[in-house]
């Protein structure tokens, strides 16, 4: 039992680390050559944990083969188009100018009704309402609604918004966050002035963050009173 836990944990790390390495894609947004990868590691590392009498290099030397041909593959897609469209097919328009593409749909064996259950879940009710629908090489279906029936935008009535910039992570769960102080020119002191207007310190709080206008979010850890 022993030997099956230690070569488990071992084949753990390695599957981690091979996936780690192939990119951080979610698992809906991988593309077929990845998907079948990523199949074929899991039995890799599957049969030496159930049978302790295979080596275990057995499993690893594929899973490293694998990762080879993953990163080959990558490269040369993003080097040649052709090769991408091989590899990873091509989007198809499911929906052009409101009408529906009945011979793409057809192509990719999409019924009308697996159709709009994918509207749906772009929170789109009414297949009227739609001006372009695009399958994705990944599975996924990106929606262009049509221009009367999309969500105002300050654009749209000659509004400039304000540069809001990207929030930063100050402290998360009592640790503070060195490096984001360091991005954005501040040091302990100054974060300690901050959070201290909230009646404790930046070792005390769940979380503290900073948006992009300088305004502050804090939150104290629960547990922390004294």
């Amino acid at each position: 039992m022993l030997v099956i836990f230690t070569r488990s944990i071992f084949l753990y790390i390695i599957v981690l680390i091979v996936m780690r390495l192939m990119g951080k894609r979610e698992i809906g947004q991988l593309q077929p050559f990845e998907f079948v990868i990523a199949i074929m590691i899991a039995d890799l590392a599957a049969t030496p944990i159930a049978n302790s009498g295979i080596p275990i290099t057995n499993g690893i030397i594929p899973i490293l083969g694998l990762l080879l041909m993953d990163l080959i593959i990558s490269v040369c897609s993003m080097k040649s188009i052709n090769f991408r469209a091989v590899i990873s097919g091509k989007p198809s328009i499911l929906i052009y100018r409101g009408k529906i593409d009945e011979k793409n749909l057809r192509k990719e064996r999409i019924t009308v009704n697996e159709l709009q259950e994918r509207l749906r879940e772009n929170n789109v009710m009414n297949v009227a309402d739609v001006e372009y629908a695009i399958l994705e090489t990944s599975g996924q279906i990106n929606i262009v609604q049509k221009p009367n029936k999309r969500g105002t935008i300050p654009e749209d009535f000659g509004i400039e918004p304000d540069y809001e910039g990207i929030p930063y992570d100050l402290v998360i769960d009592t640790k503070i966050m060195s490096e984001n102080l360091k991005k954005i020119g501040k040091n302990y002191n100054w974060l300690k002035k901050q959070v201290e207007k909230f009646g404790y310190k930046p070792e005390e709080a769940l979380i503290v963050t900073i948006d992009g206008k300088g305004q502050i979010f804090s939150q104290k850890k629960e547990g922390n009173d004294k």
